[in-house]
């Protein structure tokens, strides 16, 4: 799904600035219903809305503006979606929204590269049970795509232990099946540094959204909200959230849920990454 407007002229690597983003709405926002919305100002909440604080955080980075939303294991659980009640995939993080109570999620986000019938390419598990193999196919062979470009990687974790490991550290050092699981790829980051196939800001510039988890166990998904390089995605991961390594989740259809600000994108989705508030699931 393609977003809001373009954007100045790419900055030069040295340039890593960063702000909060100005008050006002930095992407369009729709209702539940899927249709649009204005806000002048904070309205009542509705059934469709849900009071509260918001995860997630509106910022700017090298002049592109971004959505940065934080999963702390002490406030939230993170799971997978793909599937609904008909076995068939959501598609969409609208119909997902329409399957679950909203004031038991944190927010929600793409998860990960998919075939053209919407389910995983890669590693998937949902709920302890693994529903497609790690996936080490050679790009030439399968296709090609952004999934194919070595190395990508798993963002994976059980309990409140989350993590992103590139797909062959994850074959060979993971021996327990998480709780949950995404391959995805290519990594934006590996090890602190930007995939050597990444340029610091290359002409492909698009609506991407990405994850990593930092030093103190927190995973961090940001979603651009105007076209940016992967390069500068990279960066902000690398200088600004700081961890070492960072999973490309997709880009085009980078969506987000945010049900705290009234935020619900359109798009078609595969794989879906579910953070809920640890209180309401724990009650469960």
């Amino acid at each position: 799904m393609m977003r809001i407007a373009a954007l100045a002229a790419s900055l030069l690597l040295a340039t890593t600035a960063c702000s909060e983003a100005p008050a006002g709405e930095p992407v369009t926002r729709v209702n539940l219903d899927g249709t649009p919305r204005t806000q002048a100002a904070s309205p009542s909440p509705t059934p469709t809305q849900v009071s509260g604080p918001s995860a997630c955080r509106a910022v700017v980075f090298e002049e592109v503006p971004l959505t940065h939303c934080t999963a702390d294991p002490a406030q939230h659980r993170i799971a997978m979606a793909n599937l609904g009640g008909d076995k068939q995939p959501f598609g969409s993080l609208t119909a997902f929204a329409g399957s679950v109570d909203p004031s038991t999620i944190a927010f929600a986000v793409n998860g990960g590269m998919y075939g053209d019938d919407l389910k995983p390419i890669g590693y998937f598990v949902q709920n302890g049970e693994r529903l497609a193999e790690l996936n080490r196919g050679d790009g030439a062979k399968e296709g090609g795509g952004n999934f194919y470009m070595k190395p990508n990687g798993v963002f994976f974790g059980s309990g409140a232990k989350w993590q992103v490991l590139g797909s062959n550290t994850f074959f060979n050092t993971v021996g327990d099946r998480p709780e949950f699981g995404t391959q995805s790829g290519p990594l934006l980051l590996v090890d602190g540094k930007l995939h050597p196939e990444i340029q610091d800001d290359g002409p492909s510039k698009a609506i991407r959204n990405g994850v990593g988890v930092d030093a103190s166990g927190k995973a961090h998904f940001v979603i651009s909200d105007a076209p940016i390089s992967f390069g500068q995605l990279s960066r902000y991961f690398r200088d600004v959230v700081k961890v070492s390594n960072a999973l490309y989740l997709d880009g085009q259809v980078s969506s987000v849920w945010d049900p705290a600000g009234s935020r619900l994108d359109k798009g078609r989705v595969g794989p879906i990454i579910v953070v809920t508030k640890r209180e309401k699931a724990a009650s469960e």
